[in-house]
C-alpha cells in the first residue's frame, strides 16, 4: 500500500521525536519484542537481554537510525534499505515474521512516549510506513 501525502506528513511530523532518542526508544521496542517473543532472541547470541542493557540500546539505535533513513526516502524505501535487506535476507537469515513483531512494539513504544502525537491518523500512517519497511527488508527473500 503506497504512502499518501497525508501519510508522509504524519510520519515526518512524529518521526523526529523518535529519532531524537534512538538508543532509548529503539532499545525499549527491542526489549518489548524479546519479552513478548522470546524466539527472536536467537538472532542475538551473547546479548544481555535485561532492560536498558548496552547491547539492546546499541542495536535499538541501529534500528531507529535505519528507520530514520527510510523516513528520508518515503518515495523509495526499498532503495534506501537495499543493503540492509541483503544483510537480513542473505547473511542473517532473519525470519520475516520478526519484522511484524518489531513493527508492533515500535508502535507500542511510540504510543507510550508520545500519546498526544500518536493520534489515530498518525498511528495508521506509521503502521503503513513500518509495514513498507518490513516489506522492503523481506523483498530479497522471494
Amino acid at each position: 500500500m503506497a504512502l499518501t501525502a497525508d501519510d508522509k506528513a504524519h510520519i515526518q511530523a512524529i518521526w523526529p521525536c523518535v529519532a531524537a532518542h534512538p538508543a532509548e526508544l529503539g532499545g525499549e521496542a527491542l526489549h518489548r519484542m524479546f519479552v513478548c517473543h522470546p524466539k527472536t532472541k536467537t538472532y542475538f547470541p551473547g546479548f544481555d537481554f535485561h532492560k536498558d542493557s548496552a547491547q539492546i540500546k546499541a542495536h535499538g539505535k541501529k534500528v531507529v537510525n535505519a528507520l530514520t533513513e527510510a523516513s528520508h526516502h518515503l518515495d523509495n524505501i526499498p532503495g534506501a534499505l537495499s543493503k540492509l535487506s541483503d544483510l537480513h535476507a542473505y547473511d542473517l537469515r532473519v525470519d520475516p515474521g520478526n519484522f511484524d513483531h518489531l513493527r508492533h512494539h515500535i508502535l507500542v513504544t511510540m504510543g507510550c512516549h508520545f500519546p498526544d502525537k500518536l493520534d489515530c491518523c498518525t498511528h495508521q500512517s506509521m503502521d503503513k510506513f513500518l509495514a513498507a519497511v518490513g516489506n522492503a527488508l523481506t523483498s530479497k527473500y522471494r
